[in-house]
């Protein structure tokens, strides 16, 4: 299994860029909740052994090293909201998280590494999509930890006040348990009205 690594800093970092920020959200594919975004800065001279894409990390293991990076990276964290999925679309309101954990950097990135293959357009900030980039990047790799984490939180919050769903354990995503409880509970005000399987439900025959 091979881990991220510094590979593409050190090239921004050679190119006389100072202040690299990886860049990556979660939440594309849940029913319920907002979708959480997290730009990191790591220190060159320090950084956390162990980085990996969050997707491949257990829980345990991704707090641990949310409690290494608070104390050794500098990270921001920003949401877009339901509505906002609503408005747009899913892929616009990530962007739309993404800008917002970046501008909440102080002081501010000079280059940006986003993962996927698209650079938000509300950048104005140097930037370079990387497809996959929390399996290459550290700093990307970083920030699809903290993220994964706040919305995994954020989620079980939510889960007390509409108990039934699962999202202490889903985390808002189509399990069955989910699907189930939409058909015999409803839809909540966190629900994504733009996604079929809540669309159907509001405008079932």
């Amino acid at each position: 299994m091979t881990l991220p690594d510094y590979e593409i800093e050190k090239a921004a970092l050679a190119q006389g860029y100072l202040r690299i920020a990886g860049v990556d959200e979660v939440g594309r594919g849940p029913l319920a909740g907002p979708v959480v975004a997290c730009a990191v800065i790591l220190n060159p001279e320090d950084i956390p052994a162990g980085l990996h894409d969050s997707k491949k990390l257990t829980a345990k293991r991704r707090i641990a090293l949310e409690a290494v990076l608070r104390d050794r990276a500098e990270f921001a964290v920003a949401e877009a909201s339901v509505s906002e999925i609503d408005e747009h679309n899913i892929l616009r309101a990530s962007h739309l998280a993404m800008e917002r954990a970046v501008a909440a950097l102080d002081p501010a990135p000079d280059f940006l590494l986003i993962d996927g293959n698209l650079v938000p357009r509300g950048l104005t900030i140097p930037a370079r999509a990387v497809v996959k980039g929390d399996a290459h990047s550290v700093s990307i790799a970083a920030a699809s930890i903290i993220a994964k984490n706040w919305r995994d939180q954020l989620m079980v919050d939510l889960a007390q006040q509409h108990p039934g769903y699962g999202w202490e354990t889903n985390a808002g995503y189509p399990s069955k348990q989910h699907k189930e409880a939409l058909q015999n509970l409803g839809v909540t005000p966190h629900h994504r009205r733009s996604f079929k399987p809540v669309h159907n439900i509001l405008y079932q025959e």
